[in-house]
């Protein structure tokens, strides 16, 4: 494991451990979640959803700009009105926590499993499907080559209904009508790849 990853992986597990100390919900998605579920690539920054509902969201910002440095003079207001915290840990790693509020967002959370990266450090991140859903959803360049990289390291224990059923209204709200088929497209693509 090269240092940078390493550094990233023990930000992480301080940011797990604050969270999990003041008893909140959440999953590391993106780079984390592609980590264990795909193949594993260098990524920079620290991707969590955080479930905090509508409403509250306050309650779940003003005490993690306490222990995390914002990226914006506007963090605060950025992140109550964009459901995004833009911050950084005090050792200068990026962090990405959404506002959770969304079923597929609580129910991604009650999906997440623990990681056990190496000794010491253990992650919660969301499961491999949801994983699929959340960068389908986001829909990059970055996001589609993580697709196919955890779709061919898990491609027999995926259950692909499930991330159908998430990403469907997902989608609608987006108003995408492409994704899906572009994901049917990296399927056929993979299953046609590993016919015997």
């Amino acid at each position: 494991m090269s240092d940078a990853v390493g550094e990233l992986l023990r930000a992480a597990a301080k940011v797990e451990t604050l969270l999990l100390r003041r008893g909140w919900r959440f999953c590391f998605i993106g780079g984390v979640a592609v980590q264990r579920w795909g193949n594993p690539r260098f990524t920079r920054d620290l991707d969590i959803t955080l479930l905090t509902g509508f409403g509250n969201e306050a309650m779940f910002v003003d005490p993690l700009l306490t222990e995390l440095v914002p990226r914006r003079d506007d963090a605060r207001e950025f992140a109550l009105k964009r459901r995004v915290l833009l911050a950084r840990t005090p050792e200068g790693v990026d962090v990405d926590i959404a506002l959770g509020a969304l079923p597929f967002e609580e129910r991604s959370i009650q999906r997440a499993s623990p990681w056990q990266v190496r000794e010491g450090i253990r992650l919660t991140t969301c499961c491999a499907e949801d994983l699929v859903a959340h960068k389908v959803f986001a829909g990059r360049d970055q996001d589609w080559a993580d697709v196919e990289q955890v779709l061919i390291r898990q491609h027999a224990r995926l259950d692909l209904s499930l991330v159908r059923s998430e990403l469907e209204p997902l989608l609608e709200l987006k108003e995408d009508t492409a994704a899906m088929g572009k994901l049917d497209q990296i399927l056929l693509r993979i299953e046609r790849r590993l016919e015997p």
